[in-house]
């Protein structure tokens, strides 16, 4: 079956004049259609889903689909629109929202919402600030949404407290014999335990709520305006899935507020900008801090902790077994990440009283405006 026969499976109107490839992503092969209808030409996408990494693309597509369907009514509630301000996914002639192709490759097809651009990198605080309104923006309107109604797409995602033992697994096995070249890092890691439970815990406790979370929050994932810059809709919705508020907060700091590129072999260049902490709070609490309470707001802080060093026993985890999970591009990759991460975890720890206090005060403000 080719690709116009895929897309007829979805959208039998007008003339197909392309089919092209789309967009920087690693993980699905992305493609830009243009259909000729009534005189007018539109742009939408067909996506092969990768499902290696998505095994249960029906569990994937029922959390998306739910989600934007309840954020469509929320749109149009505000009188927004909501071709513009969320995807649209198109169901088959099957009923489903994917198809199956005769190779056996699992295929969807979605609105391209033009006049828009996808950044890698926020270049002002400005900007950064745009991100935590579209994110906080995304939660508020699923925050009554029940969570429970979503599968794990990827179970415990975010599970710090199994991701550390299956770090200290990495550690006694040893597969690569790698472990002489980073006691410092591995000690570093282990001494934090208690911080990989921390979310976990306030989560089965009912301190913190779960919720309906993104879990994948860098600007990327943001379509922004071509014109003015400023955010129109999230996109990448594979990993929605129930969490917590402060996985979502703590990705964006880990990736947004860090000083330095994520592979930054000068480790003096590593450190959490408190300005762009602040540009990111204070967006993302406009627009959900009314919705979250006083305890999930003193989670943030330490989700960013949380999820920076998650990532960094998940790349020195690989390091240790052999670079088995994430492509690297020489041999220590994975432990110049561990160590820009950890260097992170680090400064964050020293930073967390005015972390808290930033988000403090603009929790505040939230409940009283």
């Amino acid at each position: 079956m080719d690709k116009i026969n895929i897309v007829r499976q979805f959208y039998e109107g007008g003339e197909i004049k392309s089919i092209v490839p789309f967009g920087s992503g690693h993980i699905n092969d992305t493609y830009r259609v243009t259909i000729e209808e009534n005189g007018e030409t539109h742009n939408y996408v067909l996506q092969r889903m990768n499902t290696n990494v998505f095994p249960d693309p029906e569990m994937l597509t029922n959390n998306a689909t739910k989600a934007t369907h309840f954020i469509r009514k929320k749109l149009r509630a505000r009188g927004e629109d909501p071709e513009h301000g969320t995807i649209r996914f198109y169901p088959a002639k099957n009923g489903k929202y994917f198809i199956y192709d005769d190779k056996g490759l699992c295929w969807r097809f979605e609105n391209l919402i033009d006049h828009t651009v996808c950044y890698d990198l926020a270049t002002s605080p400005e900007m950064f600030e745009a991100t935590g309104v579209a994110f906080g923006q995304f939660m508020a309107d699923l925050a009554d949404f029940p969570a429970d109604q979503l599968g794990e797409v990827i179970p415990n995602f975010h599970h710090t407290g199994i991701r550390f033992e299956t770090f200290r697994k990495a550690v006694e096995e040893n597969l690569s014999g790698r472990k002489n070249t980073c006691e410092k890092e591995i000690a570093f890691a282990l001494e934090r335990e208690e911080l990989a439970w921390s979310l976990v815990k306030k989560l089965q406790s009912g301190e913190i709520p779960v919720r309906v979370t993104h879990n994948d929050t860098k600007i990327n994932n943001i379509l922004m305006d071509e014109k003015t810059n400023l955010p129109v809709c999230i996109i990448d919705l594979d990993t929605i899935m129930p969490g917590a508020a402060a996985y979502d907060f703590g990705d964006s700091i880990r990736f947004g507020a860090s000083n330095a590129a994520e592979d930054e072999k000068d480790l003096s260049k590593v450190f959490m900008r408190l300005d762009l902490f602040e540009a990111y709070a204070r967006g993302y609490l406009r627009t959900v801090g009314k919705k979250l309470s006083e305890a999930e707001a003193r989670s943030l802080a330490l989700g960013a902790i949380v999820i920076t060093y998650e990532t960094g026993i998940r790349f020195l985890g690989d390091y240790l077994n052999g670079d088995t999970y994430f492509k690297t591009a020489y041999p220590e990759h994975n432990l110049v990440r561990a160590r820009t991460q950890l260097k992170l975890v680090e400064d964050m720890e020293a930073k967390k009283s005015e972390m808290l206090a930033i988000v403090e005060k603009y929790w505040k403000e939230a409940q009283e405006n």
